[in-house]
Protein backbone atom coordinates (compact mmCIF):
# COMPACT_ATOMS: atom_id res chain seq x y z
CA UNK A 1 0.00 0.00 0.00
CA UNK A 2 1.62 3.27 -1.02
CA UNK A 3 1.69 6.28 0.77
CA UNK A 4 -1.12 8.91 -0.98
CA UNK A 5 1.06 11.63 -2.39
CA UNK A 6 -1.10 14.91 -1.10
CA UNK A 7 -0.91 13.57 2.60
CA UNK A 8 1.00 15.82 4.62
CA UNK A 9 4.14 14.85 6.70
CA UNK A 10 5.86 17.41 9.08
CA UNK A 11 9.25 16.92 9.65
CA UNK A 12 10.25 18.59 13.20
CA UNK A 13 14.28 19.41 13.57
CA UNK A 14 15.95 20.99 10.44
CA UNK A 15 19.69 20.54 10.41
CA UNK A 16 21.40 17.61 8.94
CA UNK A 17 18.65 14.81 9.71
CA UNK A 18 15.66 16.79 9.18
CA UNK A 19 17.09 18.69 6.03
CA UNK A 20 17.78 15.05 4.02
CA UNK A 21 14.67 13.31 5.62
CA UNK A 22 12.26 16.48 4.03
CA UNK A 23 14.26 16.80 1.11
CA UNK A 24 13.90 12.84 0.39
CA UNK A 25 10.26 12.34 1.73
CA UNK A 26 9.24 15.44 -0.62
CA UNK A 27 10.69 13.73 -3.55
CA UNK A 28 10.14 10.45 -3.01
CA UNK A 29 6.17 12.44 -3.27
CA UNK A 30 4.76 12.81 -0.17
CA UNK A 31 3.84 16.77 0.79
CA UNK A 32 6.57 18.01 3.45
CA UNK A 33 6.38 21.44 5.62
CA UNK A 34 9.50 21.45 7.97
CA UNK A 35 9.71 23.28 11.34
CA UNK A 36 12.55 24.84 12.82
CA UNK A 37 12.87 27.70 15.31
CA UNK A 38 15.80 29.47 13.79
CA UNK A 39 14.28 31.91 11.57
CA UNK A 40 17.65 32.93 9.99
CA UNK A 41 17.73 28.81 9.00
CA UNK A 42 14.01 28.73 7.51
CA UNK A 43 14.48 31.56 5.45
CA UNK A 44 17.62 29.80 3.98
CA UNK A 45 16.08 26.76 3.27
CA UNK A 46 12.90 28.12 1.35
CA UNK A 47 15.49 29.70 -0.95
CA UNK A 48 16.85 26.24 -1.26
CA UNK A 49 20.30 26.93 0.50
CA UNK A 50 20.64 23.92 3.29
CA UNK A 51 22.03 24.07 7.15
CA UNK A 52 25.14 22.36 5.81
CA UNK A 53 26.87 20.90 2.71
CA UNK A 54 25.74 17.65 1.99
CA UNK A 55 26.06 15.71 -1.78
CA UNK A 56 22.86 16.63 -3.65
CA UNK A 57 20.74 17.83 -0.60
CA UNK A 58 21.21 21.53 -2.24
CA UNK A 59 19.96 20.42 -5.62
CA UNK A 60 16.92 17.97 -3.96
CA UNK A 61 15.94 20.50 -2.17
CA UNK A 62 16.08 23.28 -4.80
CA UNK A 63 13.59 20.92 -7.04
CA UNK A 64 11.46 19.80 -4.80
CA UNK A 65 10.69 23.73 -3.94
CA UNK A 66 9.50 24.79 -7.05
CA UNK A 67 7.64 21.50 -7.14
CA UNK A 68 6.02 22.67 -4.14
CA UNK A 69 6.12 19.29 -2.64
CA UNK A 70 8.17 21.00 0.51
CA UNK A 71 8.64 24.31 2.34
CA UNK A 72 9.87 25.74 5.46
CA UNK A 73 8.19 27.06 8.56
CA UNK A 74 8.88 28.62 11.90
CA UNK A 75 5.40 28.12 12.97
CA UNK A 76 4.96 25.10 15.02
CA UNK A 77 0.94 25.80 14.79
CA UNK A 78 1.27 25.88 10.97
CA UNK A 79 3.70 22.90 10.44
CA UNK A 80 1.64 20.24 12.21
CA UNK A 81 -2.04 21.19 10.99
CA UNK A 82 -3.30 18.53 9.25
CA UNK A 83 0.00 16.48 9.40
CA UNK A 84 -1.02 13.11 9.48
CA UNK A 85 2.57 12.02 10.42
CA UNK A 86 4.70 14.18 12.45
CA UNK A 87 8.84 13.22 12.12
CA UNK A 88 11.05 14.39 15.38
CA UNK A 89 14.71 14.73 13.30
CA UNK A 90 16.29 16.80 15.31
CA UNK A 91 20.23 15.93 15.39
CA UNK A 92 20.76 15.92 19.11
CA UNK A 93 23.35 17.42 20.40
CA UNK A 94 26.34 16.03 23.29
CA UNK A 95 28.59 17.64 24.86
CA UNK A 96 31.97 17.16 25.81
CA UNK A 97 31.43 13.81 27.85
CA UNK A 98 29.26 12.73 24.92
CA UNK A 99 26.02 13.06 26.84
CA UNK A 100 22.95 13.41 25.26
CA UNK A 101 20.54 17.19 25.61
CA UNK A 102 17.02 16.00 25.19
CA UNK A 103 16.11 19.71 26.26
CA UNK A 104 14.49 20.62 22.62
CA UNK A 105 12.89 17.25 22.23
CA UNK A 106 10.64 17.74 25.74
CA UNK A 107 10.40 21.05 24.27
CA UNK A 108 8.59 20.02 21.30
CA UNK A 109 6.66 17.70 23.27
CA UNK A 110 5.19 20.73 24.84
CA UNK A 111 4.32 22.70 21.97
CA UNK A 112 3.03 19.47 19.97
CA UNK A 113 0.48 18.63 23.12
CA UNK A 114 -1.88 21.27 21.82
CA UNK A 115 -1.35 20.82 17.90
CA UNK A 116 -1.75 17.58 17.18
CA UNK A 117 -4.17 16.45 14.77
CA UNK A 118 -6.49 13.28 15.77
CA UNK A 119 -5.00 9.79 14.62
CA UNK A 120 -1.52 11.24 14.48
CA UNK A 121 1.34 9.46 14.47
CA UNK A 122 4.21 11.08 16.21
CA UNK A 123 7.74 9.09 14.90
CA UNK A 124 11.00 9.63 16.50
CA UNK A 125 14.11 9.30 14.37
CA UNK A 126 16.58 11.27 16.54
CA UNK A 127 18.91 10.00 18.37
CA UNK A 128 17.52 9.18 21.80
CA UNK A 129 18.03 7.01 24.99
CA UNK A 130 15.95 4.39 24.89
CA UNK A 131 13.15 4.99 26.77
CA UNK A 132 13.14 8.32 25.32
CA UNK A 133 9.69 7.51 23.57
CA UNK A 134 7.39 6.37 26.61
CA UNK A 135 8.30 9.25 28.02
CA UNK A 136 7.68 11.66 25.16
CA UNK A 137 4.01 9.89 24.69
CA UNK A 138 3.45 10.72 28.60
CA UNK A 139 4.49 13.98 28.23
CA UNK A 140 2.33 14.88 25.31
CA UNK A 141 -0.43 13.04 26.49
CA UNK A 142 -0.47 15.27 29.12
CA UNK A 143 -1.10 18.40 27.12
CA UNK A 144 -4.11 16.82 25.07
CA UNK A 145 -5.86 13.83 26.68
CA UNK A 146 -8.61 14.21 24.33
CA UNK A 147 -6.46 13.50 21.02
CA UNK A 148 -5.97 10.19 19.88
CA UNK A 149 -2.58 9.41 18.71
CA UNK A 150 0.62 7.35 19.17
CA UNK A 151 4.16 7.53 19.02
CA UNK A 152 7.05 5.37 16.78
CA UNK A 153 10.47 5.20 16.63
CA UNK A 154 12.54 4.72 13.39
CA UNK A 155 15.82 5.01 13.73
CA UNK A 156 17.86 6.95 11.51
CA UNK A 157 20.31 5.05 9.78
CA UNK A 158 22.12 8.19 7.86
CA UNK A 159 26.22 8.87 7.26
CA UNK A 160 27.54 12.46 6.34
CA UNK A 161 28.21 12.45 2.99
CA UNK A 162 26.00 9.09 1.77
CA UNK A 163 23.13 9.95 3.58
CA UNK A 164 20.51 10.77 0.61
CA UNK A 165 21.45 7.30 -0.66
CA UNK A 166 21.13 5.88 2.75
CA UNK A 167 17.77 7.39 2.81
CA UNK A 168 16.40 6.28 -0.05
CA UNK A 169 18.01 2.92 -0.66
CA UNK A 170 19.18 1.34 2.95
CA UNK A 171 19.78 -2.00 4.14
CA UNK A 172 16.61 -1.71 5.86
CA UNK A 173 13.83 0.54 7.60
CA UNK A 174 13.66 -0.76 11.41
CA UNK A 175 10.04 0.38 12.76
CA UNK A 176 9.23 0.38 16.36
CA UNK A 177 5.66 0.69 18.23
CA UNK A 178 3.78 -0.96 21.12
CA UNK A 179 0.20 -1.13 19.36
CA UNK A 180 -0.13 -3.19 15.80
CA UNK A 181 -2.30 -0.63 13.96
CA UNK A 182 0.92 2.15 14.71
CA UNK A 183 3.02 -0.20 12.78
CA UNK A 184 0.79 -0.83 9.59
CA UNK A 185 0.81 3.14 9.75
CA UNK A 186 4.36 3.88 10.01
CA UNK A 187 5.28 0.65 7.09
CA UNK A 188 2.44 2.67 4.99
CA UNK A 189 4.08 5.94 5.04
CA UNK A 190 7.82 4.29 4.50
CA UNK A 191 6.22 2.09 1.70
CA UNK A 192 7.58 4.69 -0.82
CA UNK A 193 11.38 3.37 0.87
CA UNK A 194 12.40 -0.05 -1.22
CA UNK A 195 13.88 -1.56 1.42
CA UNK A 196 12.71 -4.29 3.97
CA UNK A 197 10.85 -3.09 7.01
CA UNK A 198 11.54 -4.75 10.28
CA UNK A 199 8.85 -4.17 12.99
CA UNK A 200 9.46 -4.31 17.01
CA UNK A 201 8.25 -2.89 19.93
CA UNK A 202 9.39 0.56 20.95
CA UNK A 203 12.12 -0.41 23.40
CA UNK A 204 13.36 -2.73 20.87
CA UNK A 205 13.74 -0.02 18.04
CA UNK A 206 15.38 2.48 20.35
CA UNK A 207 18.07 -0.25 21.60
CA UNK A 208 18.53 -1.08 17.78
CA UNK A 209 20.31 2.33 17.45
CA UNK A 210 22.66 2.03 20.55
CA UNK A 211 23.44 -1.12 19.58
CA UNK A 212 24.82 -0.62 15.95
CA UNK A 213 26.63 1.94 16.77
CA UNK A 214 28.56 -0.18 19.53
CA UNK A 215 29.13 -2.66 17.30
CA UNK A 216 30.56 -0.39 14.71
CA UNK A 217 32.41 1.73 17.46
CA UNK A 218 33.93 -1.88 18.59
CA UNK A 219 35.47 -3.16 15.24
CA UNK A 220 37.41 0.57 14.39
CA UNK A 221 38.37 0.34 18.09
CA UNK A 222 39.36 -3.00 17.35
CA UNK A 223 41.57 -2.49 13.67
CA UNK A 224 43.27 0.59 15.77
CA UNK A 225 44.28 -1.84 18.14
CA UNK A 226 45.62 -4.02 16.34
CA UNK A 227 47.04 -0.95 14.02
CA UNK A 228 49.13 0.47 16.97
CA UNK A 229 50.88 -3.44 17.54
CA UNK A 230 51.35 -3.61 13.84
CA UNK A 231 53.79 -0.02 14.10
CA UNK A 232 55.54 -1.98 17.27
CA UNK A 233 56.36 -4.66 15.81
CA UNK A 234 56.76 -3.63 11.84
CA UNK A 235 53.68 -4.96 10.17
CA UNK A 236 51.18 -3.85 8.06
CA UNK A 237 47.39 -3.51 9.24
CA UNK A 238 46.22 -2.83 5.72
CA UNK A 239 47.77 -5.97 4.93
CA UNK A 240 46.91 -7.61 7.85
CA UNK A 241 42.65 -6.14 7.25
CA UNK A 242 42.67 -7.08 4.01
CA UNK A 243 42.95 -10.74 5.07
CA UNK A 244 40.27 -10.33 7.62
CA UNK A 245 38.23 -8.92 5.43
CA UNK A 246 38.19 -12.13 3.21
CA UNK A 247 37.24 -14.42 6.09
CA UNK A 248 33.27 -14.88 5.93
CA UNK A 249 32.37 -14.87 9.40
CA UNK A 250 34.15 -11.11 8.92
CA UNK A 251 33.48 -9.50 5.73
CA UNK A 252 34.48 -6.48 3.48
CA UNK A 253 32.17 -4.02 4.98
CA UNK A 254 33.39 -4.06 8.55
CA UNK A 255 35.08 -0.78 9.79
CA UNK A 256 38.46 -2.33 10.45
CA UNK A 257 40.37 0.29 8.35
CA UNK A 258 43.31 1.54 10.99
CA UNK A 259 43.43 5.25 11.37
CA UNK A 260 42.04 7.71 14.21
CA UNK A 261 39.46 7.51 16.23
CA UNK A 262 35.60 7.99 15.63
CA UNK A 263 34.80 11.52 15.78
CA UNK A 264 31.52 13.56 15.78
CA UNK A 265 29.86 12.56 19.04
CA UNK A 266 27.74 10.08 17.15
CA UNK A 267 28.94 6.40 17.93
CA UNK A 268 30.42 7.69 21.17
CA UNK A 269 27.26 8.81 22.57
CA UNK A 270 25.34 5.52 22.29
CA UNK A 271 28.40 3.79 23.99
CA UNK A 272 27.92 5.90 26.91
CA UNK A 273 24.38 5.25 26.78
CA UNK A 274 24.72 1.98 27.07
CA UNK A 275 27.32 2.35 29.84
CA UNK A 276 24.76 4.29 31.27
CA UNK A 277 22.33 1.86 31.58
CA UNK A 278 24.78 -0.75 32.42
CA UNK A 279 25.99 1.86 35.65
CA UNK A 280 22.04 1.99 36.25
CA UNK A 281 21.31 -1.84 36.46
CA UNK A 282 24.16 -2.70 37.96
CA UNK A 283 25.63 -4.66 35.27
CA UNK A 284 29.02 -4.71 33.44
CA UNK A 285 30.35 -3.66 30.23
CA UNK A 286 33.74 -4.05 29.95
CA UNK A 287 33.77 -4.47 26.37
CA UNK A 288 31.85 -1.17 25.97
CA UNK A 289 34.40 0.45 28.84
CA UNK A 290 37.43 -0.91 26.88
CA UNK A 291 36.32 0.76 23.25
CA UNK A 292 35.85 4.24 24.53
CA UNK A 293 39.38 3.87 26.62
CA UNK A 294 40.94 2.85 22.77
CA UNK A 295 39.35 5.73 21.02
CA UNK A 296 40.10 8.10 23.58
CA UNK A 297 43.77 7.21 23.10
CA UNK A 298 43.61 6.71 19.03
CA UNK A 299 43.59 10.37 17.94
CA UNK A 300 47.15 11.17 20.12
CA UNK A 301 49.05 8.71 17.87
CA UNK A 302 49.82 11.88 15.74
CA UNK A 303 50.80 13.99 18.72
CA UNK A 304 53.14 10.58 19.46
CA UNK A 305 54.50 10.60 16.53
CA UNK A 306 55.02 14.26 16.18
CA UNK A 307 56.83 14.72 19.66
CA UNK A 308 58.45 10.96 18.42
CA UNK A 309 59.90 13.14 15.59
CA UNK A 310 60.74 16.30 17.35
CA UNK A 311 60.75 15.90 21.08
CA UNK A 312 59.15 18.74 21.62
CA UNK A 313 56.84 21.18 19.25
CA UNK A 314 57.51 24.38 20.62
CA UNK A 315 57.76 26.39 17.55
CA UNK A 316 57.34 23.98 15.44
CA UNK A 317 54.81 24.63 12.18
CA UNK A 318 52.40 22.08 11.65
CA UNK A 319 50.21 22.23 8.67
CA UNK A 320 46.93 19.85 8.31
CA UNK A 321 44.98 18.92 5.88
CA UNK A 322 41.74 18.49 6.69
CA UNK A 323 39.29 20.21 9.03
CA UNK A 324 36.02 18.83 9.02
CA UNK A 325 34.36 15.33 10.79
CA UNK A 326 34.38 14.02 7.52
CA UNK A 327 34.84 14.06 3.63
CA UNK A 328 31.65 15.17 2.12
CA UNK A 329 30.33 17.64 4.74
CA UNK A 330 31.10 20.70 6.13
CA UNK A 331 30.35 20.44 9.90
CA UNK A 332 33.54 20.98 12.02
CA UNK A 333 31.43 19.54 15.24
CA UNK A 334 33.15 16.34 16.86
CA UNK A 335 35.93 16.49 14.34
CA UNK A 336 39.47 14.80 15.03
CA UNK A 337 41.17 17.32 12.93
CA UNK A 338 40.03 19.64 15.59
CA UNK A 339 40.98 17.64 18.50
CA UNK A 340 44.37 17.18 17.04
CA UNK A 341 44.91 20.11 16.82
CA UNK A 342 44.11 21.47 19.91
CA UNK A 343 46.45 19.43 21.48
CA UNK A 344 49.19 20.45 19.15
CA UNK A 345 48.39 23.97 19.83
CA UNK A 346 48.48 23.75 23.68
CA UNK A 347 52.10 22.16 22.91
CA UNK A 348 52.91 25.24 21.43
CA UNK A 349 52.65 24.40 17.51
CA UNK A 350 51.91 27.05 14.88
CA UNK A 351 48.85 25.54 13.05
CA UNK A 352 48.21 26.12 9.57
CA UNK A 353 45.11 24.11 7.90
CA UNK A 354 42.87 23.96 4.93
CA UNK A 355 39.83 22.17 3.73
CA UNK A 356 37.91 22.14 0.53
CA UNK A 357 34.44 22.52 2.53
CA UNK A 358 34.57 23.60 6.07
CA UNK A 359 32.36 25.90 7.26
CA UNK A 360 33.39 29.37 7.48
CA UNK A 361 31.33 30.16 10.14
CA UNK A 362 32.63 27.07 11.99
CA UNK A 363 36.32 27.97 10.86
CA UNK A 364 36.06 31.34 12.59
CA UNK A 365 34.73 30.24 15.91
CA UNK A 366 38.35 28.85 16.05
CA UNK A 367 41.58 30.61 17.31
CA UNK A 368 43.86 27.71 17.56
CA UNK A 369 44.76 27.27 13.86
CA UNK A 370 45.49 29.67 11.24
CA UNK A 371 43.18 28.80 7.82
CA UNK A 372 44.93 28.50 4.32
CA UNK A 373 43.31 29.15 1.24
CA UNK A 374 44.82 26.05 -0.51
CA UNK A 375 47.02 22.64 0.58
CA UNK A 376 50.09 24.82 -0.67
CA UNK A 377 50.08 27.30 1.38
CA UNK A 378 49.46 24.86 4.94
CA UNK A 379 53.16 23.05 3.74
CA UNK A 380 55.31 26.28 3.22
CA UNK A 381 57.83 26.46 5.95
CA UNK A 382 55.99 23.33 7.71
CA UNK A 383 57.79 20.94 9.68
CA UNK A 384 55.10 18.49 9.60
CA UNK A 385 52.16 17.59 7.33
CA UNK A 386 49.64 16.31 8.79
CA UNK A 387 46.71 14.47 6.42
CA UNK A 388 43.47 14.20 8.91
CA UNK A 389 40.18 14.29 6.67
CA UNK A 390 39.96 11.99 3.86
CA UNK A 391 38.81 14.39 0.85
CA UNK A 392 40.07 12.84 -2.07
CA UNK A 393 40.90 15.47 -3.86
CA UNK A 394 44.03 15.24 -1.38
CA UNK A 395 45.22 12.08 -3.40
CA UNK A 396 46.10 14.40 -6.23
CA UNK A 397 48.33 17.24 -4.47
CA UNK A 398 51.57 17.51 -6.24
CA UNK A 399 53.24 16.42 -3.51
CA UNK A 400 56.90 17.20 -4.94
CA UNK A 401 55.76 20.57 -4.99
CA UNK A 402 54.48 20.19 -1.53
CA UNK A 403 57.60 19.00 -0.06
CA UNK A 404 59.61 21.56 -1.76
CA UNK A 405 57.57 24.00 0.73
CA UNK A 406 58.14 22.37 3.36
CA UNK A 407 61.02 23.20 5.85
CA UNK A 408 61.30 19.40 7.08
CA UNK A 409 59.50 16.38 4.91
CA UNK A 410 57.87 14.76 7.30
CA UNK A 411 54.10 13.75 6.40
CA UNK A 412 51.69 11.62 8.27
CA UNK A 413 48.95 9.82 6.66
CA UNK A 414 46.55 9.64 9.48
CA UNK A 415 44.00 7.80 6.99
CA UNK A 416 46.41 5.67 5.01
CA UNK A 417 44.91 6.65 1.52
CA UNK A 418 48.05 7.88 -0.05
CA UNK A 419 51.14 5.58 -1.65
CA UNK A 420 53.42 6.06 1.06
CA UNK A 421 56.32 4.15 -1.68
CA UNK A 422 55.78 6.53 -3.98
CA UNK A 423 56.14 9.61 -1.03
CA UNK A 424 59.38 8.26 0.59
CA UNK A 425 60.80 8.09 -3.36
CA UNK A 426 60.22 11.80 -3.30
CA UNK A 427 62.21 12.16 -0.64
CA UNK A 428 58.90 11.87 2.42
CA UNK A 429 59.64 11.24 5.59
CA UNK A 430 56.17 9.24 5.27
CA UNK A 431 54.03 7.73 8.41
CA UNK A 432 50.55 6.03 8.48
CA UNK A 433 48.92 4.70 11.27
CA UNK A 434 49.75 0.85 12.05
CA UNK A 435 52.02 0.46 8.31
CA UNK A 436 54.85 -0.15 10.62
CA UNK A 437 57.98 1.76 11.75
CA UNK A 438 59.33 4.00 9.28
Amino acid sequence: MMLVPSEKVCVIGIWHLGAVYSACLADLGCSVVGVDSDQQRIMALNQGIPPLFEPGLEDMLSANLEAKRIRFTADMAEGVKGARYVIIAFDTPVNDQDEVDLSRIWEVCGQLAGQLQNESIVIVSSQVPVGTGGQMKRLIAQGCPSIKFDLACSPENLRLGQAIARFKTPDRVVIGADDPDTLDQVERLFSVIPAPKIRMDLRSAEMVKHATNAFLATCISFGNEIANLCDEVGADALKVVAALQTDERIGPKLPLRPGLGFAGGTLARDLNILKKLGDEAGCDTPIVDGVIAVNQRQNQVVTRKLMKAFGSLEGRTIGVLGLTYKAGTSTLRRSSAIEIIQDLSSRGAKILAFDPKADIEEVNQHTEFQRCSDPYQVAKGADALVLVTDWPEFKGLDYARIKRLMKNPLLIDARNMLDGEKLSRIGFTYSGIGRGAR
